[in-house]
């Protein structure tokens, strides 16, 4: 098992890490725009989350190509549909299974959090 960890300011006050690679699956953990002053701007929120992702994907090894399901938590529902090309980008020809769920995030500054499982045999 490797845990991956991304330096994130929640990952060492709530004790968790960007993502645990074990038997070929990658869980990346709910991820949110990183930094003390981010966007509010969904889209640019969006996009800086897959970011931290797509690097975590990358130190276990996979990449979106090998995302099998994904979550994603906004706030505001009616917000959501700013995201879809960044999403449909990232995930191209290999689209995961996807959830998006309506809930109030950790802190109101946040506009979306992405949490993704991949799995890539031999990891």
């Amino acid at each position: 098992m490797k845990r991956i960890k991304s330096g994130g300011i929640f990952e060492d006050k709530i004790g968790y890490c960007r993502a645990v690679v074990a038997d070929g699956w990658v869980h990346v953990s709910g991820t949110v725009a990183p930094g003390e002053s981010i966007s509010t701007d969904i889209a640019e929120q969006c996009a800086a989350a897959l970011a931290v992702i797509e690097k975590a994907l990358t130190e276990a090894g996979a990449s979106f190509a090998d995302a099998v399901r994904v979550t994603y938590v906004v706030p505001n529902p009616s917000d959501f549909e700013e995201c879809w090309p960044i999403l449909s980008q990232a995930f191209g020809d290999n689209p995961p299974a996807a959830m998006m769920i309506s809930c109030p995030l950790i802190d109101p500054k946040y506009k979306i959090e992405i949490e993704l499982t991949a799995y890539r045999a031999g990891l």
